[in-house]
C-alpha cells in the first residue's frame, strides 16, 4: 500500500530544519564577534554547525537583517553591537597586514622546516584567518616525529633566544605533536576552529593525516571540505646536515636527550606557573611525551567563557533561545 505524506509533518520538519540552520548561522557569527571579526556569506557558511548551502544561507542573513540580529556592509556581517563600517575596515586592513606578515611567516617556517626530527608545520592563530593587527605574533603548529619532540623543540627554542633574541613576533612555537599522537584532546568549536582554518607552510599529506585523524571537526562544520590545503606549501625539507643530525641523535642517545629535555622544560614551566592549578596547567601547559601545549594565559578558556556569554546576551536581548 502506497501512503500519503502527512503535509503538516512535512511542514514541520521544515521548519525545524530552518530553525536549527537559523540557530547555528548566528552562533557562528556570535563566535567571530568574540574577535571582533565580521564574516563573508561563504565564511559564514564554512563555519556553520549544519549542512547547508551558500543559497539558504544568504537568505536567511537576509531575514535577519530585517529582523534586527545582525548589520551588514557589502560582503560582510556581524552581530556586534559595535559600528559595522569599523569592524569593515579593521578587518580589511588586517587582511593587508596579513599578506606582509605572511611572507616572514612562510620564511620562518623554512627555517623551522629544516631542524631535526620536525615533520610538519602549520600557521594557526589570527594569521591563518588571513588577519594580524600590529600585536599580532605568528603561531605555529608544529608535528615531529615521535620519540624527539622534546628535542626538537628545545632546539627551536635555543634557536629562537640565540639568533632573535627570544622574540615571539615572528616564531611562537606554542604547540607541539608527534605523528603519532594526531588526535587533539580538546574538542570544542574553539580547537574545530583552530585545526580547520590551519595554514600548510611545510608537508600537505601530514596535514591531511591530521584531520583524518581529528574527524570530529565535521561534528562541529560539516560544510569544511577536510581535504582542502591553504597558504603556500613548503616540501618537508631532507637536507644532508638534518639527515646527518637525525642519525646521531637517533637510538638511546636520543632517546636520553630528548627525556632529559622534557624533564627540564617541565620543572621550569612548573616553577614560572606554579600559580595555576592543576586543572589549569594540564589544559594551558599539556606536558607529555608525544605533546607541548604552551598557553599560559588561558586563551583557549578565555574565548569559550566570551562565547557562551556572548550568546546569552544575544538571546536575552532578542527572547531566543539558540541552545
Amino acid at each position: 500500500m502506497i501512503y500519503e505524506y502527512d503535509i503538516n509533518y512535512i511542514n514541520a520538519a521544515f521548519k525545524t530544519k530552518k530553525k536549527v540552520l537559523a540557530h547555528e548561522l548566528l552562533k557562528a557569527l556570535l563566535y567571530f564577534d568574540i574577535f571582533h571579526f565580521p564574516l563573508t556569506a561563504k565564511e559564514i557558511k564554512r563555519f556553520c554547525g549544519t549542512n547547508t548551502t551558500l543559497e539558504e544561507v544568504e537568505s536567511e542573513l537576509g531575514f535577519f537583517e530585517k529582523l534586527g540580529y545582525l548589520q551588514r556592509k557589502g560582503e560582510f556581517y556581524s552581530c556586534s553591537k559595535e559600528d559595522i563600517n569599523i569592524l569593515v575596515d579593521r578587518r580589511i586592513k588586517g587582511s593587508l597586514r596579513a599578506i606582509q606578515m605572511l611572507k616572514k611567516a612562510v620564511k620562518y617556517s623554512t627555517i623551522i622546516s629544516y631542524f631535526p626530527f620536525v615533520r610538519g608545520v602549520y600557521l594557526s592563530g589570527s594569521l591563518s584567518k588571513s588577519y594580524a593587527d600590529k600585536d599580532s605574533d605568528v603561531d605555529y603548529f608544529i608535528i615531529t616525529e615521535p620519540g624527539r619532540l622534546w628535542l626538537s623543540r628545545m632546539m627551536l627554542a635555543l634557536f629562537k633566544r640565540l639568533f632573535l633574541f627570544n622574540s615571539h613576533k615572528y616564531f611562537c612555537i606554542n604547540y607541539f605533536i608527534d605523528s603519532n599522537s594526531l588526535e587533539i584532546q580538546e574538542k570544542n568549536i574553539f580547537t574545530a576552529t583552530e585545526l580547520t582554518t590551519l595554514l600548510t607552510t611545510c608537508n600537505t599529506g601530514l596535514y591531511r593525516k591530521l584531520m583524518q585523524s581529528n574527524a570530529w571537526v565535521k561534528d562541529f562544520f560539516p560544510n569544511t571540505i577536510m581535504e582542502s590545503i591553504s597558504g603556500e606549501n613548503i616540501p618537508a625539507n631532507k637536507s644532508r646536515i638534518k639527515g646527518f643530525m637525525e642519525k646521531l641523535f637517533s637510538g638511546k642517545l636520543g632517546d636520553s636527550l630528548d627525556t632529559l629535555c622534557y624533564k627540564i622544560t617541565l620543572k621550569k614551566w612548573q616553577k614560572k606557573f606554579k600559580t595555576l592549578t592543576k586543572e589549569e596547567f594540564e589544559l594551558n601547559l599539556r606536558s607529555k611525551k608525544n605533546v607541548s601545549k604552551h598557553h599560559p594565559r588561558g586563551f583557549q578558556t578565555k574565548i569559550l567563557n566570551a562565547y557562551r556569554e556572548h550568546i546569552k546576551e544575544f538571546e536575552q536581548k532578542f527572547h531566543i533561545n539558540l541552545s
